[in-house]
């Protein structure tokens, strides 16, 4: 037993070494539940088919996903869609320009803002990331009922269920042109293929593996940016939150919104106009873990 503690340690010390870390907590109270604000940057790090830094220069907020385990109750992995309207300081922006146009504390507190809830941690993770984890634990199965050959994300896909490589997982969370539905639906894929990983690194074909737990590690920790607090046990913590809201018993979906076309008069173009009461609602619920397991959100 002591062998088995000072062996985790060391791992989780190890992994604690490896993390890179960033301010973007808020000083917002304590609320009852733990909270994960997980964002996709799509900042260029020359990951095949995504074009380099000098291509397109800076970066947005590719995904916004929030996390929730309640003390009791069923978790839940929301999205918020990348073009939902916010203003900061009396300016019009879509969120997912936030972080790069008032920074990472800003886009976390319109994230609390519209969840009512404090965020307690905050991991974001790049386009090489996807690849790289997916690649370590040797694929992942996914699903999407449409024939696919999209250009500008590389998604190249046969209508059904297949198993997925790296480069076809990042493909496939990065569609939305050949989308009928948009960010909403490359949102519902995005949340597919988190879903199907964190599934598959926990389980035991993978966590029984030395030398796969070990590329998985390396893998995901190279990819990770996290806040100034967190660290490798918060992250053990959120995939086990991640697999319970991805789950049978889990709530899983979008926000809630009034309008997929608002056209603000500042000129930032076609926004998602959020229903802030349901959205209050529907938080309430989440974080009190007394919502019915299932989809939510949309119109």
């Amino acid at each position: 037993m002591v062998v088995a503690l000072l062996l985790a340690f060391g791992l989780i010390s190890w992994a604690n070494g490896q993390l890179n870390h960033k301010t973007m907590l808020t000083s917002a109270a304590n609320t009852p539940a733990s909270t994960w604000l997980i964002l996709g940057s799509d900042q260029r790090d020359g990951t095949s088919g995504t074009g380099s830094s000098k291509d397109i220069p800076g970066s947005r907020t590719d995904s916004i996903l929030v996390l929730t385990k309640p003390k009791t109750g069923h978790s839940s992995l929301i999205s918020i869609p990348r073009d939902s309207f916010v203003n900061i300081n009396g300016q019009d922006m879509k969120i997912n320009a936030v972080a790069s146009q008032v920074g990472y504390k800003a886009l976390t507190g319109q994230v609390e803002s519209i969840t009512g809830m404090k965020i307690d941690h905050v991991v974001q993770v790049g386009f090489g990331g996807v690849e790289k984890v997916v690649d370590a634990i040797g694929g992942v199965e996914l699903c999407y009922d449409s024939t696919v050959n999209d250009v500008l994300s590389g998604l190249n896909w046969k209508a059904g269920c297949h198993q997925a490589n790296g480069a076809t997982a990042l493909a496939f969370s990065r569609m939305r042109y050949s989308d009928p539905t948009g960010d909403i639906g490359r949102a519902k894929r995005q949340r597919q293929v988190l879903s199907a990983v964190a599934k598959k690194a926990t389980s035991p074909q993978v966590l029984l593996n030395p030398m796969t737990t070990k590329k998985l590690a390396e893998a995901g920790l190279s990819s990770l940016t996290v806040d100034e607090k967190s660290g490798a046990f918060d992250l053990a913590q959120m995939a086990l939150a991640f697999k319970s809201a991805s789950g049978d018993s889990g709530v899983t979906g979008s926000l809630y919104y009034t309008d997929i076309d608002y056209r603000p008069a500042s000129g930032i173009g076609s926004c998602i106009l959020l229903d802030g009461a349901r959205n209050t609602e529907l938080f309430k619920q989440l974080q009190s873990g007394t919502h019915d397991p299932g989809t939510v959100g949309g119109l």
